[in-house]
């Protein structure tokens, strides 16, 4: 009965679903695209040094020293970058303050589907654009009198790249259009970006520390764009939650990107997992899409997406699938180590000899 108090919207709204985190014995949880790997060193130093005097005061509210290390690994200036808990909470601000427009937003059909959830949420008017038959983003797809544009590069859940000239497109085609980049898997392959900001003042990239950095359990997110963007995008979190990232989490983040040498080193043993797998799942019968994320979007030649999905599952593998028009028969596999890699062959192996007896 206490629904009664419900208002409309939250009565209208389709909630995003987000990945499983289920808690069993033995599981091989491939699902949501967490780093094999666990964070820097450095982090875990950081977190240990915390003392109480640290966590009885508020963080600080402009998370400087965490701006200041992010600006100097990009090369850019502080007043460029915007902090906020998770990359979800970074967009749904843009949602709010910059894509709420009497003009309507533009993102692939097939994407990251928080998206339409946040339309809902902030009353954004959006079309959604069909991706190309090879799942790819074309620009000129895009009508020029949108207020803006979304996309997630490389894409949710294909993990196909965007190149910088299609980008350049966008960006050029309607200099009043506002483009945003999502680039949560940007650091498993591809060029970021954010080497176009000092061209553009309608561009704006988001990024998070919870793939690449292996920080998904702190929720840290980052925006770039140029200062006027970023001040916008600070009027909102300042009349939502003036205080958005903790003490611990700005210092974990902090060391996360002054410790380069480490975050080259873990991507690069991802990607080098990732292109291993992809070839075995070829000679397995599966239809690989190129990825430049930390996961690999496959279809099997012969057997159902949802016949492996299940079996997989009895088996203790968990991965992801949407029971939606075009991409019902792929599933989105997270790269985890090697040796979580070869567990998932073997298991996969018994799947598909039962599935095609």
């Amino acid at each position: 009965m206490s629904r009664r108090f419900w208002n409309d919207l939250t009565v209208q709204l389709e909630p995003y679903t987000p990945g499983e985190q289920p808690q069993f014995d033995n599981l091989l949880k491939l699902n949501t695209n967490e780093s094999p790997y666990p964070p820097s060193g450095r982090v875990m130093e950081a977190l240990k040094d915390l003392s109480g005097d640290d966590l009885l005061r508020y963080p600080d509210p402009g998370s400087v020293a965490l701006r200041e290390a992010v600006a100097e690994f990009h090369g850019i200036t502080p007043d460029c970058i915007f902090a906020g808990n998770g990359s979800d909470e970074v967009l749904s601000h843009v949602f709010q303050g910059l894509l709420k427009q009497q003009r309507e937003l533009l993102f692939p059909d097939i994407s990251y589907s928080f998206y339409p959830v946040w339309c809902q949420l902030h009353s954004v008017r959006y079309r959604q654009i069909p991706l190309r038959s090879d799942f790819s983003i074309a620009a000129e797809d895009y009508d020029s009198a949108a207020a803006a544009v979304i996309f997630p590069n490389p894409n949710a859940p294909t993990g196909l790249i965007t190149e910088l000239p299609v980008i350049r497109e966008f960006l050029e085609a309607a200099p009043n259009r506002l483009v945003v980049v999502d680039e949560a898997y940007i650091d498993f392959g591809g060029e970021s970006a954010i080497s176009l900001l000092p061209e553009y003042d309608n561009l704006l990239v988001v990024q998070t520390l919870s793939k690449s950095r292996a920080l998904a359990g702190l929720r840290i997110g980052l925006a770039f764009g140029n200062p006027e963007l970023i001040e916008g995008l600070e009027r909102i979190k300042d009349s939502f939650n003036s205080y958005p990232i903790g003490v611990a989490a700005q210092r974990a983040a902090t060391e996360a990107y002054l410790d380069r040498e480490y975050f080259e080193r873990c991507c690069a043993r991802v990607v080098a997992t990732r292109d291993d797998l992809s070839r075995s799942l070829k000679t397995m019968g599966f239809e690989v899409l190129p990825s430049a994320a930390n996961f690999l979007f496959v279809k099997h030649k012969t057997v159902a997406g949802k016949a492996i999905f299940d079996a997989l599952r009895a088996e203790g593998v968990i991965v992801r699938r949407w029971d939606k028009p075009r991409i019902e028969d792929y599933l989105r596999i997270s790269v985890g180590t090697d040796e979580q890699c070869q567990r998932l062959r073997e298991i996969l192996l018994g799947v598909l000899q039962k599935a095609l007896q």
